[in-house]
Parts: structure tokens; sequence; C-alpha cells
């Protein structure tokens, strides 16, 4: 093996200091890049040396700053944070490069839950409400009706199903839920419950309007009332603030009928305890070994409920 002069070594030190790769290094001074391995190994072993590959395009500083955007609600998936990348430090990534970033991060892609969209003034509202009825005791809510609609699948939620099953097995009738076209129809209800137990229901068919929906408060909610044996003048109606609800055909049968409304915040569904009688009709629905044949059967099956 050829010597190297003291001045060549001293060069190949510095460069390694400088943080050059061997090859690069080799290919400066016009040696062997072994020589150079063999510098390092006796003048520099604690450097690391180069594992090779195209260098990284994202630093550490970057990585932090894609997962602070995500954190911050600057941006929601890989695909923003490649835009926002590129307008700050025009560096061009792929998304799958971003994605890689994040999950080292300890990040984890999940879907965005469907809820009602609330505008500051929903937001407002919501929390008038909240202060208006925050000294309300447990009898005091006893005297309100609540009433909602709900919508029942024939064939199922509209929602995930979920089963569970072991990796890699193979898919069994368990692991697929059957689909037809159109969807098998649906059932629209109305429905209403108080501190007593739940009202009478009834089913839509076709639109409701708000003379419809007068007709149902007529019948369905004075019937309940009357079996449940409470009087218009000792008890609160609440309801969304649905355009059926709200019209003037709908405020004057109130009126007429001295029932006081509870007045609303939009866009709060979550506030209505109703939604979980809704949930547990569906889970008794869900509880039958067959699906219903038909819409007709399917309200028979609620009515048993």
């Amino acid at each position: 093996m050829k010597p190297i002069s003291e001045e060549t070594h001293n060069s190949i030190v510095a460069l390694l200091d400088n943080g050059l790769s061997s090859y690069k290094i080799a290919s400066q001074l016009g040696i062997s890049h072994t020589t150079v391995d063999r510098i390092r190994g006796k003048s520099r072993p604690e450097l690391q040396k180069s594992q090779g590959g195209r260098p990284a395009k994202l630093t550490e500083t970057d990585k932090h700053r894609l997962a602070r955007m995500v954190a911050s609600g600057k941006a929601d998936n890989a695909v923003q944070l490649t835009h926002a990348l590129k307008e700050t430090t025009n560096i061009t990534l792929s998304t799958q490069t971003v994605r890689r970033a994040l999950k080292e991060a300890g990040m984890k892609a999940a879907t965005k839950k469907k809820k009602p969209r609330l505008m500051p003034r929903h937001i407002c509202q919501c929390l008038d409400f909240a202060t208006k009825y925050q000294h309300w005791t447990t009898e005091d809510w006893k005297h309100v009706i609540w009433s909602d609609e709900t919508k029942i699948n024939r064939l199922g939620s509209d929602g995930r199903e979920w089963v569970w099953k072991r990796p890699g097995g193979v898919m069994t009738e368990q692991h697929v839920k059957g689909t037809v076209k159109f969807g098998g129809g649906s059932l629209m209800i109305w429905g209403c419950m108080t501190a007593q137990g739940v009202g009478y229901a009834c089913q839509i068919e076709g639109h409701m309007d708000a003379e419809l929906y007068t007709h149902i408060l007529e019948d369905e909610f004075l019937q309940s009332l009357e079996y449940y044996g409470m009087e218009v003048g000792n008890i609160i109606f609440q309801q969304d603030n649905d355009p059926k609800h709200t019209s003037r055909i709908a405020q004057k049968w109130f009126t007429d009928n001295s029932v006081e409304v509870l007045d609303w915040p939009a866009q709060s569904p979550d506030l209505n305890p109703i939604e979980h009688l809704w949930q547990h009709l569906k889970r008794q629905l869900a509880t039958y070994e067959t699906d219903p044949s038909s819409i007709h059967e399917l309200w028979e099956r609620v009515e048993e409920q």
C-alpha cells in the first residue's frame, strides 16, 4: 500500500471534519476511498460513517414544523402540508415523504368526524342557552317534552359496521355487509319522549311540510300528553329549528294551543337526549336475525320496541 504524504493526511482529516463523505474526499484528492476510510478509523473514529443513499430532503427542524402545523390546525393532511412547505421553504416533496415524517412524529391519520358545522353565531347561541338554563334542576327538566325525526334504513345503518377478524385470515360471509341497488329504502319517523317514558311515534310518508307537522302535533304529541296525564300548561315542548318547525303555521298552532316552546340553539342536535333513544331503537332493530322484507315490516318492528 502506497503511503500518503502528511499534507494529504491532514487534508483528509480536515475534509472529514467538514462532513464530506469518503467518496467525495477520495475524488477530490485523487486517492482511493479505502485510504480515506483507514484514516477515518485511526484519526476520527468518533465520526459516523455515511450510510449512503440520497440525502434526506427534510431536516429535523422541517419535521418539527410539519408536526406543529398539524397540531395548531394550520393544515389537516399531507397534501396541504406539502403545498405549505413548498411556499415557505421552496422544498418540493412528495406527499408520501410528508406522511412518513408525520408517522415518525407519532401521528396517525384518522377520518374526520362528521358534526354539524358551527359558525361563531351558533357557538354564541349555545353559550347563551347554557347560561340561561345552568341553574335548572332535574325537576325543571322533567317538564320538557323532547321531540325529533330520524331515518331508519331497511338494510342496515348509514355508517360503518365493524367486525373482528384475524390478520391475514380468509374473508367469510361474516366479514361482508351485503348491499342492494337503491339502498333498499328507509323509514322516516317522528317521535317524542317525556321524563315518564316515550310518547307516541308516527311514520312519515313522503315529504313532511309545516301542515303535516301540525297534524302530528295535534295527534301524536297531544295523545302523548294525555297518555301520561300531563297538562299543556305544565310542559315545555322542545323541537329543533327546522323550517317546518318554525313556520308561521306551526307557530300559530303553538299559540292557539298555549304550548310553550323551548328556545333551542341552532346546529345543536347533540344537546337533545332523544338522540340516545334513537340509538337504542336502532340497536334493538339490529338484533333481528333477518332483514325486514319491506318498509311495512320495518315499521312493525319499530312498533314492537
